[in-house]
């Protein structure tokens, strides 16, 4: 079973990112997010032994919630950087609680045998990965530059507010994500 944990969006603001998503596809070819599958996050399990499940879900429930999350997506940018993109993402600006979740999270799931996360927890919604390299520069179809003029264009790029109440676990199966438990996040 490859698993995830993550915080859902409100149906509003998947409706702001779909309409940006469709304002921006056209411009480049790229693999881009359906906007029902964007959500934050807070920790990428990998594959985990169905027999196991029980044993994660205890575990997750035990992390400590730093209560409810106000969550802010807004700002878009690049991963690792403009120039040698792989990602476009979302910003996500929730503070220190959001952060604390995502570290809680990954130490309940390392107490278990899941590694460590690799790295830094950045919080973000991928909008598009970027799968072969693209040309810098050249015709409008192949190139990124479009879709970087696009971006500088948007003047303001808030797509809403939220109060995160819950994370949840997720499966993540032949290109479909299966919400399998809800966990609480109350002070």
């Amino acid at each position: 079973m490859r698993l995830f944990t993550a915080i859902d969006l409100p149906e509003s603001i998947e409706e702001h990112l779909a309409a940006l998503i469709a304002r921006l596809r056209p411009l480049a070819r790229l693999a881009w997010t359906r906007s029902e599958k964007l959500h934050v996050t807070t920790r990428f399990i990998g594959e985990w032994p169905e027999q196991r499940l029980e044993e994660l879900k205890r575990a997750l429930r035990g992390v400590g919630s730093p209560g409810a999350i106000e969550v802010a997506i807004g700002g878009l940018g690049w991963f690792p950087n403009a120039r040698n993109p792989r990602v476009l993402w979302a910003g996500v600006h929730a503070g220190a609680a959001l952060e604390s979740l995502a570290h809680a999270t990954d130490a309940a799931v390392h107490a278990i045998g899941v590694a460590k996360a690799d790295r830094e927890f950045t919080a973000h919604l991928t909008l598009a990965r970027i799968r072969e390299r693209v040309p810098q520069r050249g015709s409008q179809r192949g190139s990124l530059d479009a879709l970087r003029d696009a971006i500088g264009k948007i003047e303001a790029a808030e797509f809403g507010a939220f109060r995160a109440t819950a994370f949840h676990l997720y499966l993540s199966a032949a290109g479909r994500y299966t919400r399998l438990a809800e966990f609480g996040l109350t002070a």
